[in-house]
């Protein structure tokens, strides 16, 4: 049982509302466009199966590739494997078991489901060892979880369209901006270690700028969605939320007080998810 928790802890389960809600999304916005009904409870079922093991398998690797540098950042050496709660070999046969429930998921679905799975367990894999190499990690895991609703809407249709890349693309630079923001923490320490980032490529001051950037164009592409789709006034007044919350998370964090940098990571963008999907999931029982 304490190990369990342990592995729960690891992959942060309660950061699984940041992408689930878009997978849902583009998985009804999908199936009411594409096949003109709901999707089926199967449909529901396998789609969450998949995120949860493409989710469990991406941390869990982040977590173990990333162990030695995790051991020195004191804000992250108490992380499972680092403080010996977890060993490596726990951790990937945790990885195997959450890439296997992807794959059956992914095959109980359509055929172009599975033929598009190696392209994001690359990503999933890929983005862990970015921090190495480039500071556009952030897009990069922003391209990552991007996947999800493209996922979704895949996974229900067997295809893909203009509407479906619109939420990609509002979803990989929302990340990118609260991906960027989160990275603050850990500018000095990243730089001292030879790790890329903007934050230590640029300085937290261009960082902070950087990201409010990436959620300019995310706005965009949440407000671009609303003229591909059927998408009414309700989904509408749900994006004008989601810029209030974003400018909420802009305001509460500066270069001289990073203070608020977890509020402004978990529990708001969490709410922005769920908000913008409660919101379009109203306007099409309303006016599909």
């Amino acid at each position: 049982m304490t190990k369990i928790k342990s592995f729960l802890r690891m992959i942060k389960i309660e950061h699984t509302i940041f992408a689930l809600p878009f997978a849902f999304l583009g998985m009804i916005l999908g199936s009411l466009m594409v096949q003109g009904h709901v999707p089926t409870v199967w449909q529901w079922f396998w789609v969450t199966m998949a995120m949860i093991g493409a989710r469990s398998a991406a941390m869990a690797l982040n977590r173990v590739i990333d162990a030695t540098f995790d051991k020195d950042n004191p804000r992250t050496a108490k992380r499972e494997i680092p403080a010996g709660k977890l060993t490596a070999f726990d951790t990937w046969i945790f990885i195997t078991a959450s890439f296997l429930l992807l794959f059956v998921s992914a095959a109980q679905l359509n055929l172009l489901s599975v033929i598009l799975l190696p392209i994001a367990v690359f990503f999933l894999v890929f983005y862990s060892y970015t921090k190495r190499f480039t500071w556009l990690c952030h897009v990069v895991l922003g391209m990552t979880i991007g996947i999800a609703p493209l996922g979704g809407w895949v996974a229900v249709t067997g295809q893909l369209s203009v509407a479906s890349f619109c939420l990609f693309f509002a979803v990989l630079f929302w990340l990118a901006g609260f991906d960027t923001v989160y990275a603050t923490q850990d500018a000095t320490y990243d730089r001292e270690k030879g790790l890329h980032s903007i934050p230590s490529m640029f300085g937290v001051r261009r960082a902070l700028f950087i990201a409010r950037l990436f959620h300019v164009m995310s706005f965009c592409f949440f407000v671009a969605l609303y003229f591909v789709t059927p998408l009414n006034w309700l989904y509408a007044l749900g994006v004008l939320c989601t810029g209030v919350i974003m400018i909420y998370q802009h305001a509460i964090v500066s270069e001289n007080d990073l203070s608020k940098v977890q509020v402004a990571f978990f529990p708001m963008n969490g709410t922005l998810s769920v908000v913008l999907f409660l919101f379009a999931l109203g306007d099409l029982w309303l006016f599909f």
